[in-house]
């Protein structure tokens, strides 16, 4: 990452809004390479970092910061961000659903659209630990869906706990749909809760595959907690085509990269 370096030393705002362009034009930001082109100590880069942090701007990570994912709000608030990437992202995950398989919807607005966007026809079991998912599905009532129980979290609307982890460990999954807040090529797939990443991780290693489908505002973005790196996902579903960097690394990966809407 080349860094313009500046002849003098920059006002408060002026260093957070080169941060936050430098950020939006290279996906990352390191506060050494900072510090130089900036003419700042590096413990005012961090302060400014935090500061940043505080407001919602940045994700910070050692050494430096990475876009913060603006998907960490509660299931309300979520609603209403690409709200049609999303509902064009559930027509997609629905297509990969076949008859007869046992499929877990995680929670969120993305699987609320796959359940959705489920045919009326399909005979298949859905597992969820997402009431507003379960809802979604009862007229289908081909489908067996089955509950996962536990304490509500009442922030993502789905339920966690002991209860959960028990009872999907009885499971072998085929497809599991994982709720992301960020996926990124370093960070990896990241989500806002910390209790939340612990149970994606153990529906994950229930299922023989694992499929993640971000909106654009996930893609590059990461969150606080780590879910696991990219390489435990067997699909990506996007609204549109990454760039050479994403593609090569999914190459590398095994990951099958589809586009919603592409034929």
């Amino acid at each position: 990452m080349r860094t313009k370096i500046y002849n003098r030393p920059m006002l408060t705002s002026q260093r957070k809004q080169h941060i936050l362009a430098q950020l939006a034009a290279h996906g990352q930001v390191l506060a050494k390479e900072l510090s130089v082109a900036l003419q700042a100590t590096e413990d005012t880069i961090r302060r400014d970092l935090r500061e940043l942090a505080a407001q919602g701007l940045l994700q910070r990570v050692h050494g430096g910061a990475l876009p913060a994912s603006p998907a960490t709000g509660d299931t309300l608030a979520r609603a209403n961000i690409a709200s049609q990437d999303k509902a064009d992202l559930g027509k997609l995950g629905a297509s990969l659903v076949k008859a007869g398989q046992v499929v877990l919807l995680d929670g969120g607005t993305t699987a609320l659209q796959i359940a959705k966007h489920l045919p009326l026809s399909l005979q298949a079991t859905v597992v969820t630990h997402s009431p507003e998912v379960a809802c979604a599905l009862a007229a289908h009532s081909k489908l067996d869906v089955i509950m996962l129980g536990g304490k509500l979290f009442r922030h993502s609307m789905v339920n966690m706990g002991a209860q959960t982890l028990q009872a999907a460990a009885q499971m072998h999954i085929d497809l599991y749909f994982m709720g992301v807040t960020g996926a990124h090529l370093q960070a990896g797939l990241t989500t806002g809760d910390y209790e939340e990443a612990a149970l994606k991780r153990a529906l994950h290693a229930q299922a023989a595959e694992t499929v993640v489908l971000a909106s654009p505002e996930k893609l590059g973005a990461a969150s606080p907690y780590v879910i696991a790196t990219l390489g435990v996902i067997s699909i990506l579903g996007l609204n549109h085509a990454p760039d050479a960097a994403w593609q090569s690394a999914s190459a590398q990966l095994g990951i099958s990269v589809l586009i919603a809407g592409s034929e």
